[in-house]
């Protein structure tokens, strides 16, 4: 009993231990090397790789906005991750690569499903 207890533990913990990247303040780790920067300005957060925007999250009333080169590729609503109205993928699923907050998770699992 205790060792399936364990298992069950080992499983919940491992989504964010077993992360390929993760947030250390306005930075984007991966194996130790900067991979992305965080900038956050008022209601939007960008993240930038080498100087330049790959891509933005902005707060809306009813959840986030994702944008890459000025158009919204993506939302993020209860939990979940659409693109053209259609459930995408499930922040959890961002966050076990990505371990960071809901937004930039989502951001950064979205930039690299579209190959920037």
């Amino acid at each position: 009993m205790w060792g399936e207890v364990a298992v069950v533990g080992m499983l919940l913990a491992g989504s964010a231990l077993g992360a390929e990247s993760k947030c250390a303040g306005n930075r984007v780790e991966r194996k130790g090397s900067t991979e992305y920067t965080v900038r956050r300005a008022g209601e939007a957060i960008s993240i930038e790789r080498l100087g330049n925007t790959r891509g933005r999250v902005i707060q809306q009333a009813s959840g986030h906005s994702i944008e890459v080169d000025g158009d919204t590729v993506a939302t993020i609503q209860d939990g979940h991750i659409y693109r053209a109205g259609a459930r995408w993928a499930s922040l959890n699923e961002a966050q076990r690569v990505y371990d960071c907050p809901d937004p930039i998770a989502a951001t950064l699992w979205v930039l690299e499903r579209l190959g920037r």
